[in-house]
């Protein structure tokens, strides 16, 4: 498996911006694509954006397209979810996770090592 840190959170006002980072460890020689999800209070775990292991193909949820930018550096085994012109409904805890495999880039159960999560405000 592969352990994941996140790194970056913080508070921030209303369309401000923060670049979340994800370090990866122990077996990162795998083809893994990496997602990042967050979770809001009393809500559940949603989809953000992904990235193949190529990196050549992202994803994102309707909700942060054209605001969030995620990318990889794999010499630095390192994932980064670069987020702009953030709102208060941005708030949430923001976890990365790695999967193997070539589909299903947005489904939570896909992905088989998670991080501890970041915790990302945005006020008003």
């Amino acid at each position: 498996q592969v352990q994941l840190v996140e790194s970056g959170g913080g508070l921030v006002q209303a369309g401000g911006s923060l670049r979340l980072s994800c370090a990866a460890s122990g077996r990162t020689s795998g083809s893994y694509a990496m997602g990042w999800f967050r979770q809001a209070l009393g809500k559940e775990r949603e989809f953000v954006a992904a990235i193949t292991w190529s990196g050549g193909i992202t994803y994102y949820a309707d909700s942060v397209k054209g605001r969030f930018t995620i990318s990889r550096d794999k010499a630095k085994n390192t994932v980064y979810l670069q987020m702009n012109s953030l709102k208060p409904e941005d708030t949430a805890v923001y976890y990365c996770a790695a999967k193997l495999g070539t589909s299903g880039y947005s489904a939570m159960l896909r992905y088989d090592s998670w991080g501890q999560g970041t915790q990302v405000t945005v006020s008003s």
